[in-house]
């Protein structure tokens, strides 16, 4: 299960409805960031995501929109004596950035290039999930990554063949430790009374043009988190900006097979009203929803 908390959902600037880019991102009681703007450990206090279960941030590039709130965080973490330091994921110079200011022992920054996107390879393993890369497109001089959080495939049990074969109650339990049990003259295995279901998938796009990668990335992801800083009509800006319009999502959306899709980094314009974003993706992608600061939402 993933509970996931829109700390802020602005783009470039904080607006009185709308705090700078983070969602935190719970898993078994531990908090994965995507991207931490300014003020995101005091939207984690109003919005019921505690800072101190914070294990990892994942840093989509280096404008400030996106990573200053890490220094605030780290501050209030070294004043309250923490000792396990949050492992940061982000571009080369992520570590100047952070160690500039001498948190050096609360944070541990593993920098990533795109050669770490190509690899099966995940960049972090973390309570039965998988974090991995891939390149967005926000211009030839920004270095821009998405993320995915995969979950593992989980093992289930054919509960009607089970009780068939006369597996039953703790029997259940003894034959997950052993692998195999002998009931009467028969020997049941694991494998013959489970099944491996297909774990959850998150893809978060960060700040990026529409691009093939992460169209990869939200195969059949359960919830796609995508850019969408324009409407349709401010199309030409997008592409001036490296930024998505909301149509430009949808369709990436649809064409992954994603189960949904969550709009953010919503520009300014729309700070107050995003309705017009919600109906232009919602005619390409029915089941789209503009993220709001505070909003929750449960993947199972």
């Amino acid at each position: 299960m993933m509970d996931i908390t829109v700390l802020g959902s602005s783009a470039s600037a904080p607006t009185p409805q709308r705090s700078l880019p983070s969602i935190a991102v719970q898993i078994n009681g531990d908090i994965i960031l995507l991207d931490c703007g300014e003020g995101a450990q005091r939207q984690m206090m109003l919005h019921g995501a505690s800072y101190a279960k914070v294990k990892a941030a994942l840093i989509s590039h280096l404008h400030l929109d996106h990573f200053l709130g890490l220094f605030g965080l780290g501050e209030t973490l070294r004043l309250s004596g923490r000792v396990e330091p949050i492992k940061v994921f982000g571009p080369p110079g992520t570590r100047k950035f952070l160690y500039s200011f001498g948190h050096r022992e609360i944070f541990d920054v593993h920098e990533i290039t795109k050669a770490d996107c190509s690899k099966k390879k995940p960049l972090h393993i973390m309570q039965n999930h998988q974090i991995f890369c891939f390149p967005a497109s926000h211009g030839k001089r920004t270095n821009a990554f998405g993320y995915i959080i995969a979950e593992n495939a989980r093992l289930r049990f054919h509960e009607k063949k089970a009780k068939s074969l006369g597996l039953a109650g703790p029997l259940f339990s003894q034959i997950q430790k052993k692998g195999k049990l002998k009931i009467g003259k028969r020997i049941i295995r694991l494998k013959d009374i489970t099944y491996l279901q297909k774990g959850l998938r998150l893809a978060y796009s960060g700040d990026s043009l529409p691009c093939a990668a992460t169209t990869t990335a939200a195969k059949n992801a359960d919830l796609l988190i995508h850019d969408c800083t324009f409407d349709d009509s401010r199309a030409d800006l997008a592409k001036e900006k490296f930024h998505t319009t909301a149509s430009q999502a949808a369709k990436i959306a649809k064409i992954a097979k994603a189960k949904s899709l969550l709009l953010t980094h919503i520009g300014g314009k729309y700070s107050k009203d995003a309705s017009i974003l919600l109906e232009q993706a919602k005619k390409i992608f029915p089941n789209s929803q503009i993220a709001q600061d505070g909003m929750k939402i449960t993947l199972k």
